[in-house]
């Protein structure tokens, strides 16, 4: 549980850009914008750094400060508390996309047991060894956007026979009526137009699916 003059002092770093870009601060500058001693500063970075919120590099007169991902974790739970507070009714969105080929690579990562318990765990199913990959179309593009506002569920990396594999992100959706989930490996920023679908079946064999065929995912936020 990260303590509310934590989140406070994380939330006024991700706000000055420390988000995406390595942010210059000093504990007296901070001070000043957050209405603390220097010391207190000092001491909340200090904690920021310790459950690995932030990534601190040591430079003349300062430091470097940029949010880590289990930062922006934290802030986007934060964020999707108040949304669910003050955001309104469930609305439901739809994104089409044109099937397309990938690198095949899906099927060898769903079908890693560390994963696959996880996935069912968060999804209710245990996910085909591949995944349905999309190209959204422009509208759709833009529509994404809105799904930095869902509750995004995090699969945890995990190392095995000497290979590290990442974090992952994963957001319940539908295609047609077969529950499925959209994944996006760790804070990578895939191009804005492509998806990854996992599900319980083969997506192209169960809908008779071929390159180049338009499907409709759907989302609630």
């Amino acid at each position: 549980m990260i303590e509310p003059e934590d989140l406070e002092c994380l939330k006024h770093i991700a706000l000055q850009g420390g988000l995406h870009d390595p942010l210059f601060l000093n504990s007296q500058i901070l001070g000043g914008e957050l209405g603390i001693s220097p010391q207190t500063a000092s001491r909340r970075l200090k904690s920021l750094e310790q459950q690995n919120l932030i990534k601190r590099t040591l430079v003349a007169d300062g430091q470097q400060v940029m949010v880590s991902e289990d930062g922006e974790s934290a802030l986007r739970a934060e964020y999707c508390d108040y949304y669910r507070l003050f955001g309104g009714k469930q609305k439901q969105y739809q994104f089409p996309g044109t099937v397309e080929s990938g690198l095949g690579e899906g099927a060898y990562y769903m079908s890693l047991r560390q994963y696959m318990q996880q996935f069912e765990k968060i999804l209710g199913f245990a996910p085909y060894p591949g995944t349905l990959n999309l190209r959204l179309s422009p509208v759709a593009i833009q529509r994404r956007k809105r799904l930095t506002i869902a509750d995004w569920f995090l699969v945890d990396g995990f190392e095995s026979e000497g290979r590290t594999f990442g974090q992952v992100r994963c957001l319940p959706c539908m295609i047609h009526t077969i529950p499925c989930g959209i994944i996006v490996p760790g804070r990578s920023h895939y191009p804005e137009a492509l998806v990854e679908v996992i599900a319980p079946v083969g997506l192209r064999r169960e809908l008779n699916l071929k390159d180049g065929d338009e499907v409709v995912i759907e989302v609630s936020l």
